[in-house]
């Protein structure tokens, strides 16, 4: 049984002629005439006939010579409602009239005449031979005319018919392709924007540019889901270093609204970022926080996507649009994918800012040690070197007028020159510490403080547990040394501390992180008064520390006050696991003490 794309228009019209005619037949005989049981059964096996051929057209289906069975079931059936009804002096001695229509539609005027000579001889049989009187004759002679001349004519306009109804349905189905066409078009368009935006968004590392595509993405979607996306107002809303939320791109947006920020501690916002779920908003004006946005007093709906990765959130995606029943759950589940796909491209490009930013930080780290290397030589080895210089010149004239003068000046000379060369040692091994390389973290912090006496007489006590260093892996150890170094160098210069004291050990009940801690009892300093004067003249003292120690993951705090000494306390986290507890202020409490 063939299927077809379209529907038959030729079985359409003989099912709804068939109808009409069953319906026409019932209402003649309502009106006046007979009916008996014979005539009831023609009239249910017509119905079922012509519901079995509706049904075959609804399914655009056809049984083999489909036409040729259809015809001579309409013959059958007309046949049937002939005699049943009473023949010519019955109400329906018209019914044959069914046959020659049907018949013309599926041959045109040959099926349609041929159809009206077998009707009409059958029909005069049945007349002649059951009815046979005068009047009766003369009604079957006019039927037998009418029914060649309704076969000529509609076999005719059947032609016509078929044409007209043809081209008409062709012509819609026409419009109805371009119209689909058009649809088609418009998706793939939308489709190929979408892609290139994509395919941008995970491309490009610029942040901005990041944040920008986002957002058009995302009209770009809700554009093809049969709704107003023009009145769409969007934003990205990210994290500051305050920890609120602030507007780093939009589109509508009042200039007054882009200076807004959020503490994102109530209301729709709030529930986004503790659920990590897309949350529809309606009536956002109305919204704890969200009514600050004058943007938003025009809009009945809004959308909040959180942009968050694992444990961390970055911020809030904001769509929002005049229609209370814009945000339907297809639309969400759309622009959900895309932030998605934002949050990846997102955290790309932060943690490309972040690299761009740490490789400035380490340049002007680089420049500082630079600096500091300089104005060490010139505090140091070159003021002695000079001391040397000068000192010279005085003993090669003592050495004529008093020399033994000159040979005591001579031996301070030399003096001199020995601590000069182990400040120079001493620098030479802060810059390249060879006992770390070849014996490890304990014995260069040990030599440091043999280095840090014998070149400037600081007492420093080295504390260190071997598990504590077994723990740390090579490059830690480094980081670590160099923190060391650092924190004593601060020391000595500036605390002007008796004694030092540096202690590397296991926290107490959790191998997962190790304790660094340097102590001194010298003067001591106030922190919040440092630290500004960092910020104003640009020097990376006590900063370094801090920058050293997020080298390592590690949580750094300093206590000090004048008069009382200071201790810098590291909490170095070993494991990943322990990073992420660290990050999320789970440290040991031994070791927060």
């Amino acid at each position: 049984m063939p299927k077809a794309d379209s529907p038959f228009l030729a079985d359409w019209l003989a099912i709804s002629l068939r109808w009409l005619v069953l319906l026409g037949a019932a209402v003649r005989l309502a009106q006046g005439g007979t009916v008996t049981l014979a005539l009831e059964i023609a009239f249910a096996l017509g119905a079922l006939w012509n519901l079995g051929a509706s049904i075959l057209a609804i399914l655009n289906r056809r049984i083999p010579k489909h036409r040729l069975i259809f015809v001579g079931g309409d013959f059958v059936l007309c046949m049937l409602l002939f005699v049943f009804s009473g023949g010519l002096a019955g109400s329906l001695w018209w019914i044959g009239y069914l046959v020659v229509f049907t018949s013309s539609i599926y041959y045109e005027w040959r099926g349609s005449v041929i159809m009206a000579l077998a009707l009409t001889l059958l029909q005069g049989v049945y007349s002649y031979r059951v009815e046979a009187d005068f009047l009766n004759i003369q009604k079957g002679q006019t039927l037998a005319i009418s029914n060649l001349v309704a076969a000529v004519v509609l076999g005719t306009l059947s032609i016509k018919l078929m044409n007209l109804v043809r081209s008409s349905y062709f012509a819609l189905v026409r419009k109805r392709r371009e119209a689909d066409f058009r649809v088609q078009l418009r998706e793939r368009n939308r489709h190929s924007a979408m892609y290139r935006m994509i395919e941008e968004l995970s491309a490009t590392l610029n942040y901005q540019t990041v944040l920008e595509t986002a957002l058009d993405l995302c009209k770009t979607a809700l554009d093809g889901l049969r709704g107003d996306a023009n009145a769409l107002v969007n934003a990205v809303l990210l994290f500051d270093t305050e920890e609120r939320l602030c507007v780093e791109a939009d589109r509508r947006f009042p200039p007054p609204d882009r200076r807004v920020t959020f503490a994102a501690k109530e209301g729709a916002l709030a529930e986004a970022l503790q659920t990590a779920e897309p949350v529809v908003v309606h009536n956002p004006a109305r919204d704890a926080e969200l009514k600050k946005l004058v943007v938003l007093y025009g809009c009945d709906s809004a959308l909040l996507l959180p942009l968050r990765r694992g444990l961390e959130s970055y911020g809030i995606i904001l769509l929002a649009h005049p229609r209370a029943d814009f945000f339907t759950p297809e639309r969400v589940n759309m622009v959900e994918v895309i932030s998605h796909q934002a949050m990846i491209a997102i955290q790309n490009a932060l943690l490309f800012r972040d690299i761009e930013v740490e490789k400035e930080r380490i340049a002007e780290t680089q420049e500082e040690a630079r600096k500091k290397l300089a104005r060490d030589l010139h505090d140091g080895p070159t003021q002695a070197v000079s001391a040397i210089a000068m000192r010279l010149g005085i003993v090669r004239g003592m050495i004529r007028k008093n020399p033994a003068e000159a040979e005591l000046e001579a031996g301070k000379i030399e003096e001199l020159a020995r601590h000069t060369s182990r400040e120079i040692r001493h620098m030479l091994f802060t810059l390249r510490p060879l006992a770390l390389e070849s014996q490890g973290l304990k014995a260069a912090l040990e030599a440091t403080a043999d280095k840090m006496w014998n070149t400037f007489q600081q007492k420093v006590t080295v504390d260190v547990e071997p598990r504590a260093v077994d723990l740390l892996k090579p490059e830690k150890q480094t980081v670590v040394f160099y923190l060391v170094e650092e924190a004593l160098h601060n020391a000595r210069k500036y605390a002007q501390a008796p004694e030092i004291r540096v202690r590397l050990q296991r926290a107490r009940q959790d191998d997962s992180f190790v304790v660094l801690q340097v102590n001194d009892n010298g003067a001591g300093f106030d922190m919040e008064t440092v630290m500004r004067a960092y910020e104003g003249s640009g020097s990376l003292g006590m900063v370094n520390l801090r920058e050293r120690a997020e080298l390592i993951n590690a949580q750094l705090r300093i206590d000090s006050a004048p008069g009382k000494g200071t201790r810098i306390q590291a909490i170095i986290p070993v494991t990943e696991e322990a990073i992420d507890r660290l990050q999320r202020g789970l440290a040991p409490v031994d070791a927060q003490g």
